[in-house]
């Protein structure tokens, strides 16, 4: 199989640097799949995107180096396993509230006698290889995301599965969770995140986060070694947004992170 720079570099303690898709632009996936992230993932979970937009943009993924990801919108065979199927190194898994959930979701990514993944990668074997069987074990991640309360409650469940080497946390939907309004800044989400991180720590597991390019430097000093820094749609807004304010002579407003 081709190198997988992002599990290399968790595996080496090195923390890498992601991009995120939400619109179904094979363009956008040029962009990012060529800028030199260390993972890309494309979203179907929230985004734009759907099975028939996700394969050519994998496709267009294999232009560059960075480890091709797709966040799946739940814990399901079909999802995982097409995903897998059509090129994803790595399946981001929303809403892994418990154990259960997350044995579930790892055993839709390994092949029997581990798993009850289904044998047809269709597009996977013609891009990693004919060796894809032998290493999809070692080589293929799942990464469910802790983002609830529930999730919270359970972490010690969670990160003790063996298999798991990352967890990802949605900012958004775990400040839903805590009762704060998504988007803000709040001591309550920071006190969250350092939570997971110490979960993370004690289980030997890398703890995963959408940010920012601002928010880098604080994710990673608080012990974050995944950090999504860039998404297309948000950075577009951003972009625009700036550019008609200097036309306009006016400030550009702010833009938070949907993402």
């Amino acid at each position: 199989m081709r190198a997988n720079p992002w599990l290399e570099t968790i595996r080496s303690g090195g923390t890498a640097i992601g991009g995120w898709i939400s619109n179904s632009s094979t363009i956008n996936a040029e962009v990012m799949g060529t800028a030199g992230f260390d993972y890309v993932v494309i979203d179907i979970q929230h985004g734009a995107i759907d099975y028939s937009a996700m394969l050519p943009m994998l496709q267009v993924l294999s232009i560059g180096a960075s480890t091709p990801m797709v966040r799946v919108p739940s814990c399901d065979s079909g999802h995982i396993g097409k995903a897998l199927d059509a090129g994803a190194r790595a399946v981001i898994v929303p809403m892994v509230n418990n154990r259960a959930s997350c044995e579930q979701a790892l055993s839709f990514t390994r092949y029997a006698p581990d798993g009850e993944r289904s044998y047809g990668p269709t597009r996977a074997v013609l891009v990693e290889g004919d060796d894809y069987f032998d290493f999809a074990g070692d080589q293929i991640s799942v990464i469910p995301m802790i983002e609830t309360r529930e999730a919270m409650n359970n972490i010690d469940d969670i990160l003790s599965v063996p298999g798991i080497e990352a967890i990802y946390v949605g900012p958004n939907d775990l400040s839903i969770s805590l009762g704060i309004k998504p988007n803000t800044t709040d001591p309550r989400l920071d006190e969250a995140m350092l939570e997971i991180v110490a979960g993370c720590r004690r289980h030997g597991v890398v703890p995963g986060v959408h940010a920012s390019a601002a928010l880098c430097d604080k994710r990673m000093d608080q012990g974050f070694g995944m950090v999504t820094v860039s998404a297309d749609v948000v950075a577009l807004r951003k972009q625009v947004g700036e550019d008609l304010a200097t036309a306009r002579g006016t400030v550009a407003q702010t833009i938070t992170s949907t993402y």
